[in-house]
């Protein structure tokens, strides 16, 4: 009885412990996490918060090194960026885990000269890329859902990491011209084409089966999956649009009722999330190595003989990957 009577606090507590994080034992049986950092403009339409969502309730995969913006055409500056980045880390109970660095503003050509100065725009992010790089433990997937700006400064800045990261971007519609992370800055964009990194593209191929274009949903689609999915906080959030918001998958159904949609029928695709995906699991989309093309004025130009290779992800099974989606918004695995 003496040896009962010690071991029920610890059991007890063991209990207690396991209920606050119901993820824990998912976690503990995952033999090992994907570290990854997203790098996101998050204000500037719905995609990008669904993205961060997706990952930080993916906690049996991914082992979430940090969050950082930049800002692109749409959403304000980067600060209106990163704002919006932490109501959905809010949302999801993790604000005190997770911090929001705040990235480029201004174009990769326009940072490049002052890379070497103690203070420069973008540094904030910049200097957390390098420092998640060079942590120990396994290589650090890079998810840059914007421009790459950050990414390639923090290339620029410390080409080391090089060898310890994989990029995995969402943009372009490559072969074809456009897309507007791409046009947001193409000097970063063939700067880490140049470099000697791995880098892959997941396409986005506006209007095109073959493209992270393909994985859209309706607005009733949302307003049946998801209102109430997603841990339950106990101080609301106001949300962009306004409104009072205490769970994610509340705030997914106000995105999209303020939002234009497109196509036949009426939706809109939820980029970013699929690029999240795709690291999450391979099988939903289909890898394809070739010679690192060049952008010039906004165009492709092929370099067949060109030894650096790339990776683009094309053919995104878009039932699988919302399936997914929807299964993590019900059974969220927190990133923790």
């Amino acid at each position: 009885m003496k040896n009962l009577a010690a071991t029920l606090p610890l059991v007890l507590a063991l209990l207690v412990v396991h209920a606050a994080h119901p993820d824990a034992r998912a976690r503990a049986q995952s033999p090992s996490l994907t570290r990854v950092l997203l790098d996101t403009d998050a204000n500037n339409e719905l995609d990008d918060q669904h993205a961060i969502a997706y990952m930080l309730f993916s906690g049996s995969v991914f082992d979430v090194e940090g969050i950082t913006v930049n800002r692109t055409r749409g959403g304000g500056d980067v600060e209106r960026q990163a704002e919006e980045a932490e109501r959905v880390i809010t949302l999801a109970g993790l604000r005190r885990k997770f911090s929001v660095f705040r990235g480029a503003n201004g174009s990769f050509a326009e940072i490049a000269p002052h890379i070497g100065e103690s203070s420069f725009d973008g540094a904030s992010a910049v200097n957390e890329i390098i420092k998640q790089a060079k942590a120990p433990g396994s290589p650090l997937t890079l998810v840059p859902v914007g421009k790459l700006t950050n990414v390639a400064l923090a290339l620029l800045k410390d080409p080391s990491i090089a060898s310890k990261v994989r990029i995995v971007w969402l943009g372009s519609n490559y072969p074809e011209p456009g897309e507007y992370n791409q046009e947001n800055d193409e000097g970063a964009l063939q700067y880490v084409l140049d470099a000697n990194v791995p880098f892959e593209i997941a396409l986005v191929r506006y209007a095109t089966p073959s493209g992270t274009d393909h994985v859209r949903v309706t607005r009733e689609e949302i307003r049946a999956r998801m209102p109430g999915k997603g841990p339950r906080i106990r101080v609301p959030v106001i949300g962009r649009h306004g409104g009072r918001f205490a769970t994610f998958g509340d705030y997914s159904v106000d995105l999209f009722d303020h939002i234009e949609l497109s196509g036949t029928p009426p939706s809109r695709a939820l980029y970013d999330m699929a690029a999240v995906a795709i690291v999450k699991n391979p099988a939903w989309a289909h890898p394809r190595k070739i010679p690192a093309p060049k952008l010039v004025d906004g165009k492709w130009v092929e370099r067949p003989d060109n030894p650096r290779t790339i990776t683009i992800w094309e053919n995104f099974d878009r039932d699988a990957i919302l399936n997914d989606f929807y299964t993590t918004m019900e059974r969220p695995v927190l990133a923790l």
